[in-house]
């Protein structure tokens, strides 16, 4: 039954991480094309999908809380009974850690996005001035 568990929740834990994926793939690439503006946006776009994989499935997928079901926490306990209403509640858990997992993921990486934005930005804005500057200058 533990088997199952475990399975059941990365099985779980694979699809939610899925959906949130296909959700957030698109924006991820616009803003990867947008602030690096180079073929190499495409393998970070990449990377941040398989991290968000990675992130998804080890926030549903929680080993330690699900060893309580085969080793007790003392000596003299026995370990917790899978019924249906634990199932029901790991099942719970295991979409919403997940979800959570993935959300300060791209959380973190929509704040480094916007701060390298800014940058890329106050760049460009630098760089018409001086445009503006110099064509001033040659009139």
């Amino acid at each position: 039954m533990f088997f199952t568990l475990l399975l059941g929740t990365f099985a779980i834990a694979a699809l939610v991480s899925l959906l949130v994926v296909r959700i957030f793939s698109k924006p991820v690439s616009l803003i990867l094309d947008r602030i690096i503006q180079d073929k190499i946006s495409s393998a970070w776009s990449r990377y941040i999908t398989f991290a968000a994989f990675v992130v998804g499935i080890s926030g549903g997928v929680r080993v330690y809380e699900l060893e309580r079901y085969i080793a007790p926490v003392q000596k003299d306990i026995v370990p917790l009974m899978l019924t249906p209403e634990r199932w029901v509640l790991e099942i719970y858990r295991t979409i919403i850690e997940c979800l959570q997992s993935m959300a300060w993921m791209y959380l973190l990486v929509f704040v480094f996005a916007l701060i390298a934005y800014v940058i890329v930005k106050a760049s460009e804005l630098k760089h018409r001035r001086h445009e503006a500057g110099e064509k001033i200058s040659k009139s």
